[in-house]
């Protein structure tokens, strides 16, 4: 396994995931990836899943991550 791989299981508990439809699991590991790119990018220094989770709470963090504000 690669470090990509064991950031999305770390963050997301990837292999713990149910979907079971080919396109449904494929679909969400492009969003997973498309999120923790984004979480990347943002200069606050936090862990990937402290900045995910703020982005789940927060309107306006989530802004800054999807829209660069």
């Amino acid at each position: 396994e690669n470090k990509a791989h064991w950031v999305l299981d770390v963050v997301y508990k990837e292999d713990e995931c149910a979907v079971t439809d080919e396109w449904g699991a494929e679909n969400l590991a492009i969003l997973r990836r498309l999120a923790l790119n984004l979480a990347r990018l943002h200069p606050k220094k936090q862990s990937m899943k402290g900045k995910l989770t703020a982005a789940g709470w927060s309107d306006e963090f989530r802004d800054e991550l999807l829209l660069g504000v």
